[in-house]
């Protein structure tokens, strides 16, 4: 098991531990993994940066806490000399790409070194990681079940316990769901703070570059890398929640269906009053009608993007994202504009409801891991759909843009992780981070 990157980055700092071994442990680890979290290794390259980056912490040069520190990367995002396959046959045959997408080459510049593109549900078109060209991702606390998705190898590589941090993306969930479903953090900063230049796309309304991470200093740590125009970054503030205004959602929408998962978030929101933040209960009468926009306007949005390949090569697609892509084939332009338009609307009016909380709290997901390939479950006597429970509870912040994190909560029982969810109303992301580190466990 990797240490924490606070007590990593020390050992680096220190000489206690050289960049090249810790690189070339962690590549050892990635190249045994059992998880299916790893598309490609960047072996030969990784080593020769530590390498150079060992000879730079030799001369007294230090780049900041990501010195040395081995980093995965989503095969959704650019990283030059490697193809870019974002988890599909499609791209079987897909060029290296010439540059590093802009956030890798941000991570590079800060010190890290980039050793694994890592596995990604197709496309990036599904909250379950478990549909892409080289078959499903497997969640390290039982690999019988699903990591959650899309960006399921950065969950999973964490989780497993080979880095210490990744990049993922967040259309709709694909950097929260993972996370709560494998125990690990995940940040999606709000909506174009990041770059996603050299990312492949699958809403440009709703995309966003995200990180997950094995505990809240370390996205602290990677929020001030990517965010800062210098590069550099020292984690988070110490935790502190006084005066805090936290939001508690009363709406029936907003319900775990497991009772773990509403008991981690009541458990959270009482650390949070006991550390000196105030509750209050918030209602959102428009969440209904919002969140029907997210399909009509991803599903319009990614059609798009693959029309031609349908047309051309259809059999390269997971049947599941094939059927799911053509179902917008012939969605009238009428309904995609009226969607983004009511999108507009009802966050703005969603802004007003909350009012002057600072931040919401709530499960991130409905469900925790469910079994691999299991596309409903029974819920109080009836079935539910897996994938749409894993998205609902978080894509109303992609529709709004507000910046949000996934932590671990408690589990009474013991058993599978869950997921609290921390969104930035009036706080922004280091705020959230400050209110998450007030419930970490690390």
């Amino acid at each position: 098991m990797i240490a924490s990157l606070r007590e990593l980055g020390m050992a680096l700092r220190s000489g206690a531990l050289s960049p090249v071994e810790h690189v070339t442990e962690t590549l050892d680890r990635l190249a045994a993994d059992q998880h299916n979290a790893v598309i490609t290794l960047d072996a030969e390259r990784a080593v020769t940066q530590a390498k150079e980056l060992a000879e730079e912490l030799a001369r007294g040069e230090w780049r900041g806490p990501l010195h040395g520190v081995a980093v995965g990367v989503k095969d959704l995002f650019d990283v030059a000399g490697l193809p870019t396959r974002a988890g599909s046959n499609v791209l079987a045959d897909a060029p290296p790409a010439t540059a590093d997408a802009p956030v890798v080459a941000r991570l590079r510049a800060a010190g890290a070194v980039v050793v694994a593109k890592l596995h990604t549900h197709e496309f990036a078109y599904g909250p379950t990681g478990d549909a892409a060209a080289t078959g499903p991702a497997l969640n390290p606390h039982d690999r019988t079940r699903i990591t959650g998705g899309s960006s399921s190898g950065s969950a999973a590589a964490i989780a497993a316990g080979h880095l210490p941090l990744a990049l993922g993306t967040d259309t709709g969930a694909s950097v929260r769901t993972p996370a709560a479903l494998c125990g690990v953090v995940g940040l999606k900063p709000a909506f174009g703070t990041l770059s996603t230049d050299g990312v492949f796309p699958l809403s440009e309304t709703c995309d966003h570059v995200g990180v997950l991470a094995a505990d809240v200093h370390a996205a602290g740590v990677a929020w001030d890398v990517l965010s800062r125009p210098d590069g550099t970054g020292g984690g988070i503030q110490a935790p502190g929640v006084s005066g805090v205004r936290v939001g508690v959602l009363v709406d029936d929408y907003w319900r775990a269906f497991d009772p773990a998962l509403t008991s981690a978030v009541d458990a959270a929101v009482e650390t949070l009053r006991a550390r000196g933040a105030s509750v209050v209960e918030v209602s959102t009468p428009m969440i209904d009608e919002l969140a029907a926009t997210y399909p009509v306007i991803v599903g319009a949005e990614a059609y798009a993007t693959h029309a031609t390949w349908l047309a051309e090569r259809p059999e390269g697609y997971q049947d599941v994202t094939r059927e799911r892509l053509l179902h917008y084939a012939e969605q009238p332009a009428r309904e995609y504009v009226d969607a983004l338009r009511t999108r507009r609307r009802l966050a703005a009016a969603m802004r007003e409801a909350v009012g002057d909380v600072d931040v919401l709290v709530l499960p991130t997901t409905r469900l925790r891991a469910t079994p691999l390939g299991v596309a409903d479950v029974d819920v109080d006597g009836r079935n539910v759909l897996v994938r749409a429970q894993l998205l609902a509870l978080t894509l109303p912040f992609n529709l709004t843009r507000w910046p949000a994190v996934s932590v671990p909560g408690d589990v009474p029982d013991g058993g599978l992780p869950a997921g609290v969810q921390i969104v930035g109303v009036k706080l922004e992301e280091r705020g959230v981070l400050r209110v998450a580190a007030a419930l970490a466990r690390d």
